[in-house]
């Protein structure tokens, strides 16, 4: 077996990458990750340098990890600005540094899918080595799985934990199946919130496959810009993206589109794997009142129940998902710190956000709206 280090995911042969991370999880698909390099989302000229690491025996590809150098910390949703401004007043650089993720993309899965354990231990010791040759401050693996992050723990990585929002279907027939389990008041606000938007004229679509055409994911770019701009933030995909996912993921796309005649009015993005429905993106062009939950939650949980889909996850922030039966569960994500000073500091405080992320879940989950609680699907 041998460590090596590639330009990125998209220099490596498309088969054999899918064939160790599974079909399960489309955000580590060789599609979604050349996607997200090719289209000038995450490339060097955005801050992220394409470097995918590699275990092989000949030919034969063991183990990978999809790692970025980057220059910032914006796209992670693991934050750690804090971290880079104290070493910066500290007379340290925190950039550039190393990161193995799903750019800009905060889903829980494997990040360091592997044939065999001694592969993993091997690509793990690689990337420590890429830390120490290369200088480079940290190295930080987010939003892996709860397996992965043990055992990083167990080799000296520092542990965090954060909060996101999935919902379980635990085999419900259908959304009034689901209603039936919540107490009678949260079952009165969401028909409320349905009707509205029923009432509205909206026509409400939900497009998958070769039902989203040519042009319809090009034509999400201006609902997407819209999100960025009320949130103040930055438009970290690119319109490249959008037609790449059409082309190379149609199959993987759920749509849930509102129209007011022909004219559309708002857009909720999702991709599907073996478990789980994802809701990813949202964008209105007009303020329509429930249509966000109507066309990121309800309409999520209604394809999730109809095509048999274990679980929903709605991704972090916002407490008003809960209402909606949405359940906090923890993420997972480890930290290698190269400098000792800085390290220990971060692990105190990471010793204190992880009791902390601990009690805002228990408070959370005595918040959920149901009557009687499901029990999560095997």
């Amino acid at each position: 077996m041998r460590f090596r280090v590639s330009d990125g995911v998209a220099s490596l042969d498309a088969g054999a990458w899918d064939r160790l991370a599974g079909s399960g999880d489309p955000f580590m698909s060789h599609a979604y990750l050349s996607a997200m390099e090719q289209s000038g989302s995450a490339a060097t000229d955005t801050g992220w340098q394409p470097l995918a690491a590699v275990v092989e025996d000949g030919d034969t590809l063991l183990a990978a990890a999809p790692v970025y150098a980057k220059s910032h910390s914006w796209g992670e949703y693991v934050f750690d600005h804090g971290w880079a401004d104290a070493f910066h007043r500290a007379g340290g650089s925190y950039y550039p540094k190393l990161q193995v993720a799903v750019p800009f993309t905060p889903v829980p899965g494997s990040r360091l899918p592997a044939s065999t354990p001694e592969a993993r231990d091997l690509l793990v010791r690689g990337l420590d080595d890429m830390l120490q040759t290369t200088g480079l401050s940290s190295l930080h693996v987010t939003f892996c799985s709860e397996a992965e992050w043990t055992a990083l723990g167990q080799a000296g990585f520092l542990q965090r934990l954060g909060l996101q929002y999935h919902l379980s279907n635990p085999g419900y027939r259908d959304f009034q199946d689901f209603l039936d389990t919540l107490r009678s008041s949260k079952r009165k606000m969401i028909r409320k919130e349905r009707e509205a938007v029923a009432s509205s004229g909206l026509v409400v679509e939900t497009l998958t496959g070769a039902e989203l055409g040519e042009t319809v994911l090009d034509d999400f770019w201006p609902f997407y810009l819209a999100t960025v701009e009320k949130r103040w933030g930055n438009a970290y995909l690119t319109r490249d993206l959008f037609r790449r996912l059409g082309r190379t993921m149609a199959d993987r796309v759920v749509l849930m589109r509102a129209r007011d005649g022909r004219r559309t009015v708002a857009v909720a993005l999702n991709l599907v794997g073996q478990d789980a429905l994802y809701g990813r993106i949202w964008g209105s062009l007009e303020e329509y009142r429930f249509l966000h939950f109507e066309l990121c939650y309800y309409r999520a949980i209604e394809w999730a129940i109809a095509h048999g889909l274990p679980r929903v996850e709605a991704g972090a922030q916002g407490v008003h998902k809960v209402q909606r039966g949405y359940a906090p569960v923890l993420t997972y994500s480890a930290h290698r710190i190269a400098h000792p000073g800085l390290r220990d500091a971060i692990a105190r405080f990471l010793a204190r956000e992880r009791r902390a992320i601990q009690v805002e879940r228990a408070e959370l989950e005595a918040a959920l709206p149901y009557a009687t609680r499901p029990e999560p699907a095997a």
